[in-house]
């Protein structure tokens, strides 16, 4: 059964502060209605698109990393709860992939995962100690990976952090980091 428009504009709304991130493409499908009604939805209810949303919910947190500058994190961080969790968002273009077959280099999806579990340190001075990795699948040109970091374990300077990645619900990275947090005082030379 279809909705009205007011309702659904509505319900649109409700499920876009809940969920910033959904596409256009998967609110078509959700509310049973075409792609362009969608947006015409969206820019009644003044909404902006995807990629306006993402900057808003990234901006939001760029003042509460303590470990990075902002422009050191690769992708955009979309939650942040120091010393508990945080999300990344990052989107696969050309100059992220292999010009022959279109698939990620690697590197791009551990830095992601690396800068997130940095990111999530209350701490200014934060290296990686010990990662161990795994790809569970290529990530191809286009793509969006959404990065979640959990701490897990903390004990003294050492904090164990596990990061999930995932296209479309789908795992593609996954791993361990272990963060050294190095103190003030050790610092101070103390």
């Amino acid at each position: 059964m279809r909705l009205k428009k007011k309702e659904r504009q509505l319900q649109l709304s409700k499920l876009l502060n809940e969920n910033p991130f959904m596409t256009d493409e998967a609110l078509s499908e959700h509310f049973s209605v075409s792609i362009q009604t969608i947006r015409l939805d969206r820019m009644e209810k003044n909404i902006p698109e995807l990629r306006e949303r993402i900057k808003d919910v990234a901006y939001q947190h760029r003042d509460t990393v303590i470990s990075l500058s902002p422009d050191e994190v690769i992708g955009e961080i979309i939650d942040l709860v120091l010393e508990k969790q945080a999300i990344s968002m990052f989107e696969v273009n050309e100059e992220h992939v292999f010009a022959r077959n279109g698939i990620a280099r690697g590197h791009h999806l551990f830095a992601q995962a690396n800068s997130l579990a940095v990111a999530l340190m209350d701490n200014e001075l934060v290296l990686t100690a010990k990662a161990n990795i795994h790809f569970k699948r290529p990530v191809r040109l286009g793509e969006r990976v959404i990065a979640k970091a959990e701490v897990v374990d903390t004990h003294g300077d050492r904090t164990k952090v596990t990061v999930t990645s995932k296209v479309n619900q789908e795992i593609v990275f996954d791993g361990d980091f272990v963060m050294f947090k190095q103190h003030e005082t050790e610092e101070e030379g103390g």
